[in-house]
């Protein structure tokens, strides 16, 4: 009898690990929005616009990461993306200006395009068994939403006892760690050999040509803008808009006494639902329609969204919404990225699904943007939230029409 391949190898292991902590350190940026502006007196707009520009930066660079893992290998990208990354956080803990951080946020982008998605889900899917690579995929992008469990919370402790510039300082250091797990991350070359036999540019103009890839690309945006808004903008929205937390009620006894706590634990509590959410779709993924599934999730989202601003803000229904976005949070990533191996082969995973991430990316610049440029105009989020709720709907509709046979002549198995 052939022995099955094990679902957890150090390669899966270790790319947990970093996506884990890459994204631990930047789901917390939301919690510095307040702290910043008020040093330096900025207009909610101008941080804004750095984590905007940070997310731009994240969509250039996944693409461009994935090809020189690529080309160069996997380890070798991921080193070059924390020591951008490092120094990014480093240069940003040092600004006193505006201008300044936005343009420190480029590295910080870049960093987090080199340890992020794009490479790390490659190399696991390549280091995957067929039966495995659905389940593999989701765990990873699992991992990145247990940094969101302790990296908002994390940042708003310790800004109680160092400053904001100290912070970014330590996460500086913990992303270098990251470099030592790599020895342990050695993944094969698994392609079909018409893969093997194809050049890039011919594998990117023929998913360019394809309308399916079109509408994925499409699609993607709203999951950038739905994220990203909410990371960058929802610990600010629930400490300025959120109902009091009452003495004697559950959460005062739990130690959240305040709407700024409330706002990173909602953070994490995002992250918490989103484990299960994404394991449930990497499940899922494997056995359904991928573009159904989808669908589904974006409406879903779509739906939690529009009733959450329609209704009161309170710390209950801040915690119900946290919770319902969250199990859809990222579910879409694993789904999303197989769908790419599914139609177009894991040769040039890295580069195809980096491509559509930059739609993602697109997204959330102008999630985290128009949030803060909003915010200064009208003194509120009530129009961003109401944009995210129409683009959420085209992207649950633009999902439908795609055509989910894979490419014959690039086609490998992808459960």
């Amino acid at each position: 009898m052939q022995r099955q391949a094990p679902l957890f190898t150090p390669v899966l292991i270790v790319g947990c690990v970093i996506i884990m902590v890459s994204f631990a350190v930047r789901a917390s940026f939301g919690v510095f929005q307040i702290p910043i502006a008020e040093e330096f007196n900025w207009a909610r707009s101008e941080f804004s616009l750095a984590i905007a520009i940070q997310n731009l930066a994240w969509g250039i660079g996944q693409p461009l990461f994935g090809a020189v893992a690529e080309k160069i290998g996997d380890r070798k990208a991921i080193v070059l993306g924390a020591l951008i990354y490092a120094a990014g956080l480093v240069l940003s803990a040092g600004a006193t200006t505006a201008f300044e951080m936005q343009s420190y946020e480029w590295l910080v982008g870049f960093g987090i395009a080199g340890t992020g998605f794009g490479v790390i889900l490659a190399v696991v899917g390549r280091a995957s068994s067929d039966d495995n690579r659905s389940m593999s995929l989701a765990i990873v992008t699992a991992a990145g939403s247990a940094g969101q469990i302790f990296g908002a919370p994390t940042a708003e402790w310790l800004l109680g006892f160092i400053s904001w510039q100290q912070v970014f300082l330590v996460f500086a250091g913990v992303i270098l760690a990251l470099i030592l797990t790599l020895p342990l991350m050695r993944a094969p070359a698994v392609a079909s050999k018409v893969e093997l036999e194809e050049s890039m540019g011919a594998i990117l103009l023929k998913a360019f040509k394809d309308p399916s890839y079109t509408m994925i690309f499409l699609g993607f945006f709203s999951c950038g803008y739905q994220l990203a808004f909410v990371t960058a903008h929802f610990p600010a929205f629930i400490t300025e808009m959120c109902g009091p937390i009452l003495p004697g009620g559950a959460l005062h006894s739990l130690g959240i006494t305040t709407t700024s706590s409330l706002g990173a634990i909602a953070i994490s509590l995002i992250g918490a639902a989103n484990v299960g959410g994404t394991l449930l779709a990497g499940w899922a993924g494997k056995r359904y329609s991928k573009k159904y599934l989808l669908a589904g999730i974006y409406a879903g989202r779509t739906i939690a969204a529009a009733v959450f601003i329609m209704m009161p803000i309170t710390p209950m229904s801040v915690i119900i919404f946290s919770v319902a976005m969250g199990s859809m949070w990222l579910a879409t990533v694993p789904l999303t990225s197989g769908l790419v191996a599914h139609l177009y082969g894991l040769r040039y995973m890295g580069t195809l699904y980096g491509i559509v991430f930059f739609s993602h990316q697109l997204g959330s610049f102008l999630g985290v943007w128009l949030g803060g440029r909003m915010y200064d105009i009208y003194g509120d989020y009530t129009m961003v939230w109401w944009i995210g709720v129409g683009i959420g709907a085209f992207s649950a509709i633009v999902h439908l029409p795609i055509r989910e046979n894979p490419k014959q002549e690039v086609a490998a198995a992808v459960a």
